[in-house]
């Protein structure tokens, strides 16, 4: 089969276009070289909605990112995925930070975005207690949100798939070969797709794929950020996302609250040979907890429950690249997607679309289209009452799988029923939050490993962490 579009890379952004494509008649196809969506820097960042006030006026990131706020809220509510616009605060500790706060805002205003203004730090205290005393001058951002990056992945992947695009997991692209009619892309398994448009989506790999179409048209700097996420308890201690004055290296650490009701502390910033290179560091952890406290001091440390680093796929220019390739304008590229890029998904989804039809895509509506993807009915979000009541017919939601996250055994289920299903522990982990919470799995994962061996018929040996190589259990004794 030779699809019209094959997008190579299953993260936030490969997967909203993939949803965008999917409301037209159109065959797609998303590659992904791991087993599973979101494994990119997807599953390992802020999940931030950023207002837009950064971003160089005049540029790409500036528009998508001013445009894209309102559209990825919209979504998110069509998708049933949860997000919270609880606003941000960008804080200034001295003088000549309280001068870039004030650029930052005028940068604001003039890339458009609405509701900024500028705080002393007792009103900025007066709406967060817990903010540093050192605090003077902050920028209020009240259109800032805040999401879960892989369950919006997730659920973009799922709409599509529902709406008939395919999905091709543990496809590594390895090969490419061009003739009048498109592309073959073969994987490293020697399994082959055709495509007539191509779109490279691959993040921080996406100059390696440019490079197999021909020619290195750009070079990604991977940048490794460092997180630590702590217990509930921490949840309430900030409202907002509370940020300090960026830097070159990024938008600095910051202290967030997370739409799930946990505490993320983080990210460093720190260049790396390769994007495999996810390390947590012993200075980074030391890093992450010294700037956090000068923003809330009050942080309980104590209560991590887990720390993990992401990969940023920056590019020298510090722009979006969004374009034909200059070797075949079939080929698009959409790379060096980094801050605020989670932001923009949506915006970047529709404006890659237009980038498609200037180069020969035609498009044609379907006449039926459905925007919005099943509800996975999470159990801890219910009332009471909604809970008694979707018991009644549903008993497995009745059986609580994960304590820490309340999570019912329907809700694994679904997960490994729902488009794109789960394959192994971590990816119900992700789609439901079993084994999300302070003892990380210690209680649920046995039960989570029953119920995919019975689910997928498969004895409990071939059940996997994360993917080959990862079996939980290795033989009975």
């Amino acid at each position: 089969m030779t699809y019209d579009v094959v997008i190579i890379g299953a993260g936030v952004i490969g997967s909203m276009l993939s949803r965008e494509l999917s409301k037209y008649q159109l065959s797609v196809c998303v590659l992904e070289k791991e087993n599973d969506v979101a494994l990119g820097a997807s599953k390992a960042n802020s999940g931030i909605v950023h207002g837009g006030f950064d971003p160089e006026p005049g540029t790409l990131k500036a528009r998508l990112n001013v445009s894209g706020v309102a559209m990825l809220y919209e979504a998110a509510e069509q998708l049933h995925v949860p997000f919270v616009q609880n606003g941000s605060l960008v804080c200034a500790f001295s003088a000549r930070e309280e001068q870039s706060v004030r650029e930052l805002y005028e940068r604001g205003l003039a890339n458009g975005v609405q509701g900024l203004r500028l705080l002393d730090g007792d009103s900025a205290r007066a709406l967060e207690p817990h903010l540093s005393e050192s605090c003077t001058l902050a920028l209020d951002v009240p259109s800032a949100g805040i999401i879960c990056p892989y369950e919006l992945t997730v659920a973009a992947m799922g709409n599509a798939m529902d709406n008939g695009a395919d999905l091709l997991c543990s496809f590594e692209v390895s090969k490419v070969t061009r003739d009048s009619e498109g592309f073959t892309l073969t994987s490293t398994l020697g399994k082959s797709v055709r495509a007539r448009f191509v779109v490279n989506c691959a993040g921080a790999y996406s100059d390696r794929i440019s490079e197999l179409f021909g020619q290195k048209e750009f070079s990604i700097v991977p940048r490794a950020g460092e997180y630590l996420l702590l217990d509930k308890e921490e949840g309430a201690r900030v409202k907002r996302t509370i940020f300090q004055v960026p830097t070159a290296q990024g938008k600095g650490i910051l202290v967030s609250p997370t739409a799930d009701g946990n505490l993320l502390t983080g990210p460093t910033a720190n260049a790396v040979s390769s994007p495999e290179d996810k390390d947590v560091t012993p200075g980074g952890i030391e890093t992450v907890i010294c700037f956090a406290k000068k923003s809330v001091p009050s942080i309980q440390f104590r209560q991590v429950i887990t720390s993990f680093t992401g990969i940023r796929a920056s590019e020298k220019d510090g722009d979006f690249i969004i374009r034909p390739s200059h070797v075949d304008d079939r080929l698009i590229h959409v790379a060096a997607i980094d801050s605020p890029g989670l932001s923009c998904c949506v915006s970047i989804a529709r404006y890659t679309l237009d980038v498609l039809k200037r180069s020969g895509l035609e498009l044609s509506a379907k006449p039926r289209w459905n925007p919005y993807r099943e509800d996975p009915h999470a159990f801890r979000r219910m009332t009471d009452e909604q809970k008694h009541a979707y018991i009644q017919n549903n008993p497995s939601y009745g059986k609580i799988v994960c304590r820490c996250e309340i999570v019912s055994e329907g809700e694994i289920l679904n997960a490994l029923r729902q488009n794109p299903p789960a394959n192994d522990i971590d990816g119900v982990k992700r789609r439901t939050r079993s084994g999300m919470g302070r003892c990380q799995g210690g209680f649920c994962s046995p039960y989570v490993m029953d119920l995919i061996a019975k689910e997928r018929g498969i004895p409990r040996e071939q059940v996997t962490k994360k993917g080959k190589g990862s079996e939980f259990v290795v033989a009975k004794i």
